[in-house]
């Protein structure tokens, strides 16, 4: 049978078989993690020593040619390991996602009232057969622990040198990608184990899910870090990471990369609002923004306290929801319905390779609690008659003029060509 090795961005995703490859407004649209290829999701709780982390991706293949290997601290117990719906991660994008206002414009020979401000939101298993282990100690890889998890195999791996343990996994049916013994080598002289995950069939289908679900890990480690360079090994390009980052205090930024506001609070034509006109537009925006950067930042989406939300752009996460992903301090009270939670988002994306990302990215929690949102305003005209000298100025003056401006702002965040903006504007 053809073998396929799929990748997963902010780690190594293989299958078991050869290569394939203050805002107020009202919210209209937002731009989602669905609307890149090959992205992958990790939710990150970071609560002292303390980390949570859940791995997703849009992994699209057969079940069967699924698996991941992760560099991991410590030998991770089996209650360490869960799953998590799919919705949680889904919700999670959903709510931060940048996203798309709308006002209207007022009647320009009436005074003009403003709209009083948002009120915060209330709110183990059986082992294996021997001989996989013998001939794991013939290759000086020893196998640490392992687990079913829901429909999931398990296995925790350490050893004394990349080569054997690369052996062991080819010899296991996992392909691997030419390059990754040097990698494997550096985490390994960091005494870190491996986490590899593949799917029981068995499980996957009495369970009836139709799509695989992600994988949280919890353990305690010093480092806040995400291991990304073994998933550039033989990455085809470029690749799409969005991190949900939640603590207890602030804004979660890189140590090793610059962190960088994505563009945002900027007017542009009222075209937009069409959902294929906006996603085209947030890609554009995105990888001009990435090449300003030369490739070479980490960019700030959202942060915000999920106490409240202006506007919000999908319900907040419930306390259930919350404590999935493992946020341990979440409000437990099962009476509670909404999301109102000390508990502070930040998402970060982060668009890499290689040769631009040559370390893994390396975290602080700050007490920065500045929220920032990538938002986008669409103004509507007027629709009425000039009947005073006000609504005569802002028909010839005004509003030309803030057309204009907005044409040059779409053509400075996309690199369009502004003559073709102002066309589609007419």
């Amino acid at each position: 049978m053809k073998k396929i090795f799929i990748k997963l961005a902010a780690l190594l995703l293989i299958g078991m078989s050869t290569q394939a490859s203050a805002f107020c407004g009202f919210y209209v649209a937002k731009a989602d993690t669905g609307l890149f290829n090959e992205s992958s999701q990790v939710a990150y709780v970071r609560d002292g020593d303390t980390n949570s982390v859940t791995m997703a991706s849009d992994y699209k293949g057969a079940a069967k040619d699924f698996a991941m290997v992760v560099p991991v601290p410590s030998v991770i117990q089996r209650q360490q390991i869960s799953v998590v719906n799919n919705a949680t991660m889904q919700q999670l994008d959903a709510y931060s996602a940048p996203r798309l206002v709308e006002y209207f414009d007022s009647d320009p020979c009436q005074p003009r009232v403003f709209p009083r401000p948002m009120r915060p939101m209330a709110s183990a298993a059986a082992p294996r057969p021997a001989p996989m282990r013998q001939r794991a100690a013939e290759l000086g890889v020893k196998i640490e622990a392992q687990y079913k998890v829901a429909e999931y195999d398990i296995l925790l791996l350490s050893a004394k040198e990349s080569g054997g343990l690369i052996t062991w996994l080819t010899e296991q049916g996992y392909k691997l990608p030419k390059g990754a013994e040097p990698v494997v080598g550096s985490y390994l002289k960091q005494d870190m184990k491996f986490f590899v995950a593949k799917v029981n069939l068995k499980e996957f289908d009495k369970s009836g899910y139709t799509k695989l679900r992600p994988i949280r890990i919890t353990y305690n480690h010093k480092k806040f870090m995400l291991p990304i360079r073994l998933g550039t090994v033989n990455a085809q390009g470029k690749q799409e990471l969005f991190v949900y980052a939640l603590t207890r205090k602030g804004r979660v930024e890189t140590t090793n990369y610059r962190t960088v506001k994505l563009p945002s609070d900027f007017d542009i034509p009222a075209y937009i609002k069409n959902p294929k006109e906006f996603a085209n537009f947030y890609r554009d925006m995105f990888r001009r923004s990435v090449d300003n950067e030369r490739g070479k930042a980490v960019f700030l989406e959202y942060a915000w306290n999920m106490n409240w939300c202006d506007p919000c752009a999908a319900d907040p996460l419930t306390p259930t929801q919350l404590k999935e992903l493992g946020v341990t301090w979440a409000n437990a009270n099962p009476n509670t319905s909404g999301g109102a939670q000390d508990v502070y988002i930040t998402r970060l994306h982060v668009r890499y390779d290689r040769n631009n990302f040559p370390e893994d990215l390396m975290f602080q929690a700050t007490g920065n609690q500045e929220n920032f949102q990538g938002r986008y305003i669409i103004r509507h005209t007027f629709k009425g008659n000039a009947t005073c000298p006000a609504a005569e100025r802002y028909f010839k003056t005004l509003l030309p003029q803030r057309q204009e401006r907005e044409a040059r702002v779409l053509a400075n965040l996309t690199g369009r060509d502004v003559q073709s903006i102002r066309n589609r504007m007419k």
